[in-house]
């Protein structure tokens, strides 16, 4: 309970300064409108087209807009020398990692939750078909990328080239969540939904994220010292 207490407390301290700044949620949800405005306008409106085209752009919308984010929000830490002070303060080092990541979680569920209903409307994409799996599909990609990004994040906040590394060493070991989240959102948003498609992907995002939060949680430590 002191772990999950601290965590919420690093969590708190992280939105309170977003709340403040709206530096990068601004700057991801520019950035996640930016591509699906784009998208929407390569691809016809044609249903068939759409049904096979939107999955795929959420998911890079996300993509994209997720990383931008989670580097800034370590660029803030390096810029303050507040992780020094973080990872000194006479709490578990695991709290830091749980409250960072459950604070980038939370604003990649925000971008989500804005780049859906966009796409929705300017494909007419049937996203809102099932509103509740959409959103559970959602939430579960947050946390898988924010499990995996805010150790690598984490490990790059010293390095100069962070911002051309993290791309490379992250998305590599989130294949597994994009494939997932895409396949769900094609069953969800097919002509005959195929219901047992669309809970085995999010099963298996269930499995990712707790795989991903175990291994996350075991490292964190040692490559933050190292």
């Amino acid at each position: 309970m002191s772990v999950l207490r601290h965590a919420a407390l690093v969590a708190w301290k992280d939105l309170r300064i977003e709340l403040r700044s709206r530096e990068i949620v601004y700057t991801m949800a520019f950035f996640g409108a930016l591509i699906v405005v784009v998208y929407s306008f390569a691809f016809p409106v044609k249903p068939d087209l759409v049904r096979a085209a939107a999955p795929g752009m959420l998911w890079v919308a996300i993509a994209f807009a997720g990383t931008v984010g989670l580097g800034r929000a370590f660029d803030r830490e390096r810029e303050n020398d507040t992780m020094r002070a973080l990872l000194l303060a006479p709490i578990p080092r695991l709290s830091v990692f749980l409250g960072k990541a459950i604070a980038i979680a939370l604003l990649v569920l925000a971008v989500s939750l804005v780049c859906a209903p966009l796409l929705a409307l300017l494909l007419d994409a049937p996203l809102f078909a099932m509103p509740g799996p959409l959103l559970l599909l959602l939430v579960l990609g947050a946390i898988g990328f924010a499990n995996v990004g805010s150790v690598f994040a984490a490990t790059l906040l010293k390095v100069r080239s962070r911002d051309v590394l993290l791309p490379v060493i992250l998305y590599p070991l989130l294949i597994p969540l994009f494939v997932a989240g895409t396949s769900a959102t094609e069953a969800m948003i097919a002509v005959r939904p195929d219901l047992d498609k669309l809970w085995y992907w999010i099963g298996f995002l269930g499995i990712y994220d707790a795989v991903f939060l175990v291994l996350s949680l075991w490292v964190f430590e040692a490559l933050v010292i190292e």
